[in-house]
């Protein structure tokens, strides 16, 4: 194989890789399914033997590769018009924790140990199989938790604490390293007067001096300066 050609397949497996990634959507690794998964791996395998594989000719390893992403779709499709198709490409949770009792046959089937499952009642933040009442092995391979009611965390609403007012649904960057972010504060009906005024209350004299800020929900301006003394 000379070096042109080399150039040639890197390049052509790099665009369609990218093509066939972006029309398949965005799953969270987390999140992939046992078929997603096997499907990657045989995607990424496809793309290598496109790129450098000389036995292999460019266009029966583009046509390998979108047939491959194609199926993949044609998967997914079935497996959202379909439930019972669902359960068979996918599985479904399985309850491995029931009113507080392990489920052992639920263990033996999902092939976790008590270890694993410790360990993943853990990451959880659940130190004690007696917080829990139920927990769920999700087919993603991530274990849900519900942990027991006297042991759930005490919410504001239990303690009648009125909410807060919120004037934007979310806190909103308005400056990064000193440079001021207009897109933002137009799209928050603020402008740079507004700006200005907030970071001289603050005792802040220019935006230079600035290396983060965003506006709160309520409304309020937090700053971080670039000498890392933060002022509210």
């Amino acid at each position: 194989m000379t070096l042109s050609e080399l150039i040639i397949r890197l390049l052509i497996a790099f665009i369609v890789l990218f093509v066939v990634t972006r029309i398949m959507g965005r799953k969270e690794i987390s999140q992939m399914t046992f078929f997603n998964f096997v499907s990657a791996i045989a995607i990424g395998s496809i793309a290598a033997s496109l790129a450098i594989g000389s036995n292999v000719s460019i266009r029966n390893g583009v046509i390998a590769l979108v047939g491959w992403a194609v199926f993949t779709l044609i998967m997914g499709f079935i497996d959202i018009k379909s439930k019972n198709a669902r359960k068979v490409t996918t599985g479904e949770p399985i309850i491995v924790i029931k009113e507080g009792k392990i489920m052992e046959d639920a263990l033996r089937k999902t092939q976790l140990d008590m270890d694993s499952l410790n360990s993943m009642l853990r990451q959880k933040d659940v130190f004690s199989l007696n917080d829990v009442d139920y927990a769920f092995f999700e087919t993603s391979g991530n274990l849900s938790v519900m942990k027991k009611e006297n042991k759930q965390p005490v919410t504001k609403g239990d303690l009648h604490i009125p909410k807060q007012s919120k004037i934007y649904p979310t806190a909103t960057e308005v400056v990064s390293d000193g440079v001021i972010n207009t897109n933002n504060l137009t799209r928050l009906n603020l402008d740079n007067e507004w700006l200005e005024q907030q970071l001289k209350n603050a005792g802040v004299n220019s935006v230079s001096e600035v290396f983060f800020a965003e506006v709160q929900p309520d409304g309020s301006l937090y700053i971080d300066n670039k000498d890392d003394n933060m002022v509210n």
